[in-house]
């Protein structure tokens, strides 16, 4: 489970008297995560998310859930961070940074269908645009940079073709910033981590709503593109084989085109970004699976299913990104 920090009822007790969020009523652990301790916290005024940080220091928290507060104060729906009677919002349990976020309806669907596609586009669209006035900066910090210092680890544990496909993607996303073209994409803040288990719908399959897009723990300023990228090999692909679905992709397309179109650049760049969207993952699942952190207590995820993504997405044609 992801409760890496155990805490007992009389500890959030004595957290929640830094708030004004009423009384406690009840604490579970909530077992979905890999990076943090999260419980679901509720108490005679409503229903939130505790979250102890296992990995991130307490200075390098507010972009991420200033972040959060700009984009909920917003009407975006993500997790609103509760503030504290002092006016912070990052607190401290156990030694650990933690904040308390309310509590977004719904669940994750694992089989997302064109029409979860397109509610979840829409919402990224608005995130961009919303957040384009955020003052505080960050980068990916699991951006091109990130990926040119983890690869060189991973050589002991590739065969000679992956190893390959793992420079050849990588050589390509070198040239690419080097040539200048990404000057002209739309930049700014982003998820970066827009996976289909990142965010909630409520309602059943053929009439969903959006309950909230969760989990900004790896965002960053970025492309926009790449955001798009990332969901995209996530949310619009056959789980088996790692190939593209059209009709998913052209909802995505469509819905997030409706609040803002795509430039020319993005065009242009475009299956690029999907092999780098691929690369990343692949990357950090290769580290993550075979230089696991000493106190990791969940199973790394697959990295082979991200492979197959990329050598697909480096030999066949990415679908076009449809007029509007």
């Amino acid at each position: 489970m992801a409760v890496f920090t155990p805490v007992n009822d009389d500890q959030v007790r004595e957290l929640l008297a830094s708030y004004s969020l009423g009384e406690l009523t009840a604490l579970t652990g909530i077992s979905a995560g890999i990076e943090n301790s999260n419980y679901f916290l509720d108490t005679t005024n409503g229903n939130y998310v505790l979250t102890i940080f296992e990995v991130l220091k307490f200075e390098q928290l507010p972009f991420y859930v200033e972040l959060m507060y700009w984009l909920a104060s917003r009407d975006v729906a993500v997790p609103m961070p509760q503030t504290r009677q002092d006016g912070q919002r990052i607190s401290s349990l156990c030694d650990k940074p933690a904040i308390i976020v309310s509590k977004l309806p719904g669940q994750w669907v694992k089989q997302p269908t064109t029409l979860h596609c397109s509610l979840a586009a829409h919402t990224m669209a608005r995130i961009h645009l919303a957040a384009r006035d955020f003052q505080l900066k960050q980068p990916n910090l699991r951006g091109l940079s990130w990926w040119q210092t983890t690869a060189p680890l991973l050589k002991d544990f590739l065969t000679d073709a992956q190893h390959d496909l793992l420079w050849q993607a990588l050589h390509e996303q070198i040239e690419l910033h080097a040539s200048g073209v990404l000057a002209e994409l739309p930049y700014g803040p982003a998820h970066c981590d827009y996976f289909r288990d990142n965010t909630l719908f409520t309602g059943p399959a053929d009439a969903p709503g959006m309950g909230g897009v969760i989990d900004f723990y790896f965002a960053g300023c970025d492309y926009w593109l790449f955001d798009l990228a990332v969901a995209i090999n996530d949310w619009c692909i056959d789980r088996t084989t790692g190939a593209l679905l059209p009709a998913h992709v052209k909802a995505w397309f469509d819905a997030y085109q409706n609040v803002r179109p795509l430039t020319q650049a993005e065009r242009g760049v475009w299956p690029l970004m999907l092999r780098a969207a691929a690369l990343r993952f692949w990357i950090s699942r290769l580290f993550d699976y075979h230089c696991p952190r000493p106190a990791e207590q969940l199973t790394p995820h697959d990295p082979t299913h991200f492979e197959r993504i990329l050598r697909l997405r480096m030999t066949q044609a990415a679908p076009p990104i449809p007029e509007i």
